[in-house]
């Protein structure tokens, strides 16, 4: 998975009825675009550092 500052990532529910989670990336540890990935959380507004697992997805901010 690759992504740049200000992609929004989204977490998919694992469990029937689990809503997604949504964040944005503020910082991009490796130059390749790789994780890990300083994010925000929309349902909190916690910062934490994040390695993506199978069930996200990056949406490019380039689409915008």
């Amino acid at each position: 998975m690759h992504a740049t500052v200000g992609d929004r990532i989204v977490v998919h529910g694992r469990k029937a009825g689990q809503p997604d989670r949504h964040c944005t990336v503020l910082e991009v540890r490796h130059e390749n675009g790789e994780p890990p990935f300083l994010v925000r959380w929309d349902d909190s507004d916690r910062e934490d550092l994040y390695f993506p697992g199978s069930d996200a997805t990056v949406v490019s901010n380039k689409n915008k």
